[in-house]
């Protein structure tokens, strides 16, 4: 099994984490593990990233800096369970009208309820559909953000074309992703959490260690940092820039429509 990263070119269509599968399988296995750990998922994120993930999503939020106007219309990508979007929400002073789309419908469930409790339905539309193939007008958002979702989406080329099209002219793209650890020894120090520990948690925490193994390998799959960059460029993205966050461990893309 190749633990290679995808390149530029592509790669993560066939890809289930270091399993190679059929054309057409993939999604219908991604969507199986998240309908596995809906309920588990800010628990699964914590495993996985140690916490540090609910920083990280702060500092996405804070680089998108949405105004404190009515108007802003964003747009959060497999983002059920609305971590990003609450937060873009409550950063704009209550102003912003955000609309998630998720494909799983029990990541959706969990986003209706948590935006409820927080008195934040009226901001945010739940709405389920295929990051591929966006429900919307073209030029319909000022901003589209995707958090730790990318690489579970089979042609990510096509979610690129997908995200710049429904962008208005000055709207702007942010990925948070986990990526390529560029610092010598806390390289293999994550690989050892990732492979050994992850997992093996999971299985404590929550009974069910597979979801944990596949999204450990499909972190590893994913485009490092300059090749993800450059499939933003091809899309059309201008100004494509990245952030690293704790030595590589995520990376924040920034792309704009200009």
């Amino acid at each position: 099994m190749s633990q290679e990263r995808s390149t530029a070119s592509g790669g993560m269509e066939t890809a289930f984490g270091f399993r190679q599968v059929g054309e057409g399988e993939k999604q219908g296995l991604v969507d199986a593990v998240f309908h596995r750990v809906a309920d588990r998922y800010d628990l699964m994120n914590d495993v996985m990233s140690a916490g540090l993930h609910r920083v990280w999503k702060d500092a996405m939020v804070a680089w998108l800096s949405p105004p404190k106007r009515p108007g802003f219309k964003a747009l959060d990508v497999a983002g059920g369970t609305g971590d990003i979007a609450l937060r873009i929400a409550e950063a704009s002073g209550s102003q912003a009208d955000v609309t998630v789309l998720d494909i799983n419908g029990s990541m959706l469930a969990v986003g209706r309820e948590r935006a409820e409790k927080r008195g934040l339905g009226a901001n945010l539309t739940f709405v389920e559909a295929n990051a591929e193939e966006l429900p919307f007008p073209a030029s319909s958002f000022d901003a589209y953000t995707i958090a730790f979702g990318i690489r579970n989406v089979p042609h990510i080329d096509t979610a690129l074309a997908e995200a710049f099209r429904v962008l208005r002219p000055g709207g702007r793209f942010l990925c948070l992703e986990f990526s390529d650890v560029g610092m010598p020894l806390l390289d293999k120090v994550y690989d050892a959490w990732s492979f050994h520990a992850i997992p093996r948690i999971g299985q404590v925490v929550t009974g069910d260690g597979e979801p944990y193994r596949y999204l450990v390998e499909s972190i590893r799959k994913f485009p490092n940092q300059e090749n993800f960059a450059a499939m933003m460029r091809e899309a059309g993205f201008s100004r494509v820039a990245w952030r690293d966050y704790s030595g590589g461990i995520a990376a924040l893309h920034s792309g704009w429509k200009i």
